[in-house]
């Protein structure tokens, strides 16, 4: 079967692993990212990877609703959601209404308007893999401080569990990942003192890396993994044990 990856949030650091993995020189990838796209390009030039890029701010609808236009025009077998804003670390009485409601547009309305064109395409072909980046912060008690972030990907975990659901007997598995803090440029604004702190207290000592990550996603998405639905894996190393 020929694989067309569509993958948002593709400038990721997890985006970039994700796509060197999976790429096996016949499959087709649609890259979503916003900005330094130039570097994207050229890594998938230098890898030989086959794709088509969408540079595209889900944060505004108007911008998303044309790029879900633009996909309708293909036919994904795998669809792996990964942006989000990066985390701010601010006290709750400082919660910043309007940037939560752009990262809503990033994480969850960006992904129910791209389910909507490709779900029902992967159903019909009995085939399909949907997943998605959530975090450990939503399997245990999460850090102070965090709830923006948090309530948007509470949001995420519950559409997986939704999808799961209501396509569970068509071929197509929704899923999600969790991990615990992976060390990317995601963590640019976050205190390097809540990053040494957090490594400090893991049962390992260190904190995840996208090659800790990444292999669990591309299983998810693996033919292999058909039997599995529904499920939000932790990867945490022992510091979230479900």
């Amino acid at each position: 079967m020929e694989k067309t990856y569509l993958i948002t949030g593709a400038t990721s650091d997890v985006g970039y692993e994700l796509i060197r993995t999976l790429n096996d020189g016949s499959s087709k990838f649609l890259l979503q990212g916003f900005g330094d796209f130039e570097n994207l390009k050229t890594f998938c030039t230098d890898n030989n990877v086959n794709a088509d890029f969408f540079d595209v701010n889900l944060s505004d609808s108007e911008a998303t609703d044309k790029f879900v236009e633009a996909i309708s025009a293909y036919s994904p077998t795998h669809f792996v959601h990964l942006p989000a804003l990066r985390v701010v670390n601010t006290k709750f009485k400082n919660f910043d209404e309007e940037r939560f409601m752009l990262d809503i547009n990033v994480q969850v309305m960006s992904a129910v308007k791209i389910c909507k064109t490709v779900a029902p395409k992967m159903a019909k072909a009995k085939f399909g893999r949907i997943l998605f980046m959530a975090t450990s912060y939503v399997l245990a008690n999460p850090p102070k401080n965090t709830a923006a972030y948090i309530m948007a990907k509470n949001a995420v975990a519950g559409l997986m569990k939704a999808l799961a659901v209501d396509y569970v007997s068509s071929g197509v598995t929704v899923n999600a990942v969790s991990p615990s803090m992976i060390e990317t440029k995601f963590l640019a604004e976050t205190s390097h003192l809540i990053v040494e702190q957090t490594a400090a207290a893991h049962p390992m000592k260190r904190n995840a890396t996208v090659k800790d990550v990444v292999p669990a996603m591309v299983f998810l998405l693996s033919d292999e993994a058909g039997y599995i639905t529904g499920v939000n894996l932790p990867i945490t190393g022992g510091s979230v044990i479900e």
